[in-house]
């Protein structure tokens, strides 16, 4: 562990013990009319809980070396979602009984410059402790969406099915249905195969025509897909099943021994995707007939405005403008705004953004913090004649949950405008 590391976790300890005792004492102040014996247990559990999640935290710090040896983070995913579920709830106390502390101190300062009439009783200014009490009872709340996510939210998947008309579509293509997944992460299940089966299941219930991933398939190993390998085999679809790669998928973030070792990496991601029965489209295209009628597939390698540029889409897109549609599949949205708007691809598809893996749904609208990185984050966009569907993802990462933005499969039906 680097000294500079070493700085930066002592000062994320500090702060995480500043907010711990901040947060208790609004919990105290909360909870004041209480029984002492509930009280105690109240302090006995707040204090153990605290302390060894910042003892998880120390001790995952220092085996993070250990978990690359072994390509396995899920155990530190794990820890994420405890760490949260009781973080969260915590900066909503914090803020709270912060708003009464400055409620309390206004009261004070108003007394000392208008003093009221002395009434002799010598009683001290009353604390109007709502704010924290109410603060207590909204914790709850996140701590409830966490565990909701993590328990039950990252394998509800919302089957999406969206219909796609326009004049190019060739009649013979007319109702065909495509599935579009993205963003598996095989690595962050652990050795927990159920939700990836559950996924499949669903996926080969909608009977398509066409299955189309567009990139992510493992967090950074190609080991990490190896257990999936006859899951995803069963998928089925009559026209095939293509993918791309995504910015993870590339294994740019951990350490390598070599380059021939990160080269080797990518091989086998390759290979493992062709045992799957993938086909993959790196920066080139291929031709979809039905009915002695055909429409364009492209895929290129990930090209992303903040991450790995190494798509080339006029090499992709070589040859492909006699067909009368087109489908782009590139993994991160930006793409779309920053080089394929203008180039007559009709449907692009992307993925990469999980929607955030949270969301909030306000009369009918999903907000997500995915919008303040992402201007095209989620769901259908049309600009100029052109479309991009941005899919929410299959899988996770970091948080292992999801919270108001389920793990998305998109159908799509192809309709003659």
């Amino acid at each position: 562990m680097s000294p500079q590391a070493v700085r930066n976790f002592a000062i994320f300890s500090v702060l995480l013990i500043l907010i711990d005792l901040y947060a208790y004492k609004g919990v105290n102040v909360a909870m004041e009319n209480h029984s002492i014996v509930l009280r105690r247990i109240v302090r006995f559990l707040y204090w153990t809980i605290s302390i060894s999640i910042l003892g998880m935290l120390a001790w995952t710090i220092l085996s993070m070396q250990g978990a690359q040896t072994r390509r396995d983070h899920s155990h530190v995913f794990s820890l994420v979602a405890i760490f949260l579920l009781f973080f969260l709830p915590k900066l909503i106390i914090v803020v709270f009984h912060g708003l009464d502390d400055l409620l309390h101190a206004g009261r004070w300062v108003w007394s000392k410059l208008l003093p009221g009439p002395s009434d002799g009783s010598g009683e001290t200014l009353n604390r109007a402790n709502f704010l924290s009490q109410l603060g207590l009872v909204l914790a709850t709340v996140p701590f409830a969406g966490v565990l909701y996510g993590v328990t039950k939210g990252r394998h509800r998947f919302n089957v999406a099915r969206i219909p796609v008309r326009s004049a190019g579509i060739p009649e013979a293509f007319n109702g065909l249905r495509i599935v579009q997944i993205s963003d598996m992460h095989l690595g962050s299940y652990g050795d927990d195969t159920s939700i990836v089966q559950k996924g499949v299941d669903l996926i080969n219930a909608e009977k398509p025509d066409l299955i189309l991933f567009t990139g992510d398939l493992v967090n950074d190993y190609a080991d990490e897909a190896e257990k999936f390998v006859p899951i995803l085999s069963r998928l089925e679809a009559p026209m095939g099943k293509f993918s791309i790669l995504g910015n993870h998928d590339y294994s740019d973030y951990v350490k390598w021994d070599s380059t021939s070792a990160k080269s080797e990496n990518l091989e086998k991601l390759k290979r493992l995707q062709e045992e799957m029965g993938f086909t993959l489209l790196l920066d080139r295209n291929v031709s979809l007939e039905k009915g002695g009628e055909h429409i364009g597939l492209i895929g290129v390698q990930n090209w992303g405005r903040r991450f790995q540029q190494y798509g080339d889409l006029a090499k992709a897109l070589r040859g492909s403008e006699h067909h009368p549609y087109r489908i782009l599949m590139s993994h991160d949205p930006t793409h779309w705004e920053e080089q394929v708007m203008g180039t007559g691809v009709d449907l692009t598809l992307s993925g990469h953004t999980h929607g955030a893996q949270f969301g909030v749904r306000v009369n009918g609208r999903t907000y997500s913090p995915a919008q303040w990185v992402y201007r095209h984050w989620a769901g259908e966009y049309r600009e100029n004649g052109q479309t991009l569907y941005v899919n929410r993802g299959f899988g996770f990462i970091g948080f292992p949950g999801r919270v108001g933005m389920p793990p998305e499969i998109t159908v799509f039906d192809l309709q003659v405008a």
